[in-house]
């Protein structure tokens, strides 16, 4: 069941954040706000598995935190051609001074992110992967016929399977934040169980941790690719 709405009977401490759905005609949501750990137990407890959120925050909801793009390979084809496509599209945003960080979705594709300043609106991220995609994808054609580049997430109201949230699939994998030297052939997501991913955090510290302040901007970047 997916559920968006915090229950009645939710405890008097936990936090919401009451924004206006476009999926229910403007409906208010009252979104659970999940910022300790007393509030992720209790969400636990009441039997949430996968847990997914918006790329803003609640402060300002209509200012993203990052770019997303998701990969997934055609078909059921192999993993390995979405970290082919994840290395290309590292590769082009570098080539626009942008610096990325790819996370494994706990299924069978990926995630990068681009961190940016909280000044760009949805449509502005969804334009960006949009024109970034479309260019990757003329340069390197047959990769991409075999990889899907969804970048219609990036948008006011949708959510995305958080960082570290664990995935209803067999072996309880997590979605795991990567370093890129990590995102090579041969790379077996269904490996990041939550025993693993608890020692990777012990010893790496929170991959994901740059998302929450980037400082980057799209601005030239949407320039140059315009020309």
């Amino acid at each position: 069941m997916w559920e968006k709405d915090a229950p009645p009977e939710r405890p008097s401490w936990l936090r919401t954040c009451p924004l206006p759905a476009k999926s229910r005609g403007g409906e208010v949501v009252a979104y659970p706000m999940v910022d300790d750990e007393l509030a992720l137990l209790w969400l636990l407890d009441y039997g949430c598995v996968d847990l997914h959120v918006w790329t803003s925050r609640c402060d300002r909801p209509d200012r993203p935190d990052y770019v997303l793009f998701d990969l997934d390979p055609k078909g059921g084809g192999r993993f390995g051609d979405a970290v082919a496509a994840a290395r290309v599209l590292r590769d082009a945003l570098e080539l626009l001074g942008l610096a990325s960080l790819p996370r494994t979705t706990g299924g069978a594709g990926l995630h990068v992110h681009v961190p940016i300043a909280r000044r760009h609106t949805h449509e502005e991220t969804r334009r960006f992967a949009r024109v970034v995609t479309e260019a990757v994808r003329r340069t390197n054609p047959q990769l991409f016929e075999r990889v899907a580049v969804d970048v219609k997430m990036n948008g006011y109201g949708q959510q995305i399977v958080s960082a570290y949230s664990v995935r209803p699939l067999p072996g309880a994998p997590v979605a795991t934040p990567l370093a890129w030297d990590e995102l090579r052939e041969g790379l077996d997501p269904r490996a990041f169980t939550m025993a693993a991913v608890v020692g990777r955090v012990e010893r790496l510290g929170d991959l994901a941790e740059p998302l929450l302040r980037g400082r980057q901007r799209l601005d030239r970047a949407l320039a140059s690719l315009a020309r």
